[in-house]
């Protein structure tokens, strides 16, 4: 059964479009709002494009560590301990001016997550680890165009997950996105095979299509845990929160990753691959920085967007950019693009296009239903002053 849950500080709930408010203070949020909904977006649209084809390099190439590719998707975690520490100092800065308030002692707290926040973090780390390694798996015996139309699937299972834990609404439009979205990664899966890569066995092809569409559907839940996660935090969720949520989420996934690479002999075998690498020894370590860096943007952007939206907003914008995805291995990598995949890529299209009409449909109807409201409650203050008038 779905769970009813009440947002706590920052999060907002299933519109994405601001509530229409004249207050000055609601119009700066709002505004404020959009600028980091943006900005996450951007982090997103970036992230979930580019990780996609750096990490293929590394296994063109010569790579074919998976628990170490895996690694490198949260290893990137460490780089959020700059703007925190941004974040500090300016808390600090503002917090000296008033001593003994209690916001000034929030302010000048280092670390602001609770233990409970850390402890469900935690737990969403070593669940993402876990779906790191399946990914890796997958890309490394898959054409980018291909793993990244099965990863669209994921959209489906973010939305019966969603419908499941935080009692997601559906609308006709919604429902809509994820039949159609679920249509085109059956129409790839029948003519699967027609672009496997050259040298590479069936067997090979259809186990890396099956793990990433486990990698897929492991996601498809994470996402909704994340919102439940804000939901249920019993603080504040700033901007602050959400990078230190990620910066323990990406911890506890690396070392998930670090115990496969101990067990898989990784770490003694990386100094061998780097010298054989197809494109060399510095170019390997670059494409291993910019891994990690490209996939840390993606998360950050994944739960900083599911903070000011929804989970569902959240992977409709990755299914979304499957679309710069798709026209970038085709260039970068020369992959067929044969009716099969266009045919997946129109249906993604369609099925995002979809979600977000029927977003917009929902908003407004509520902008009317505020409008009307405070109609109404102007129409009975004035007549209670009339009759206060009268009554004089």
């Amino acid at each position: 059964m779905a769970m009813e849950i009440e947002r706590h500080g920052g999060g907002a709930d299933e519109d994405f479009f601001p509530a229409v408010s004249n207050s000055p203070e609601t119009k700066k949020s709002n505004v404020n709002r959009l600028l980091l909904l943006s900005l996450n977006v951007f982090l997103l649209v970036v992230g979930s494009t580019g990780s996609p084809l750096i990490l293929r390099i590394y296994f063109i190439h010569g790579g074919n560590r998976k628990w170490f590719s895996a690694a490198l998707q949260t290893a990137g975690f460490p780089i959020l301990l700059v703007p925190l520490a941004i974040s500090f100092l300016s808390r600090r800065r503002q917090g000296q001016g008033c001593r003994f308030s209690s916001s000034a002692s929030a302010k000048l707290k280092v670390i602001l997550i609770t233990p409970r926040l850390f402890f469900y973090s935690s737990i969403l780390g070593l669940i993402t680890g876990t779906d790191n390694f399946f990914y890796s798996y997958g890309v490394s015996y898959l054409p980018v165009s291909t793993s990244s139309l099965i990863i669209s699937t994921q959209l489906g299972f973010t939305a019966v997950f969603a419908f499941l834990i935080v009692g997601h609404k559906f609308t006709a439009e919604s429902i809509n996105a994820v039949i159609i979205l679920t249509f085109g990664a059956v129409v790839l899966g029948v003519h699967a095979n027609g672009d496997r890569p050259e040298g590479e066995s069936k067997g090979k092809y259809y186990i890396g299509f099956v793990m990433t569409l486990v990698a897929a559907l492991v996601y498809g839940i994470v996402l909704p845990l994340v919102e439940l996660l804000y939901a249920k935090a019993k603080q504040e969720i700033t901007y602050t929160v959400v990078m230190e949520i990620q910066l323990i989420l990406g911890l506890f996934a690396t070392l998930v990753c670090v115990a496969g690479m101990l067990l898989n002999n990784d770490f003694q075998a990386i100094g061998k691959e780097a010298k054989e690498f197809g494109l060399g020894k510095t170019k390997y370590y670059l494409v291993v920085v910019f891994t990690a860096v490209t996939t840390q943007i993606f998360f950050l952007g994944a739960v900083g967007t599911i903070n000011y939206t929804s989970a569902m907003f959240g992977g409709i914008i990755m299914s979304l950019s499957i679309t710069f995805t798709e026209v970038l291995a085709v260039f970068f990598f020369h992959e067929k693009f044969d009716g099969e995949k266009g045919v997946a890529l129109a249906l993604s299209l369609w099925g995002s296009a979809s979600y977000f009409y029927g977003e917009y449909k929902t908003t407004q109807k509520s902008k009317t239903n505020a409008m009307e409201v405070r109609r109404l409650r102007s129409s009975v203050l004035v007549s209670s002053q009339a009759v206060d008038e009268d009554d004089g």
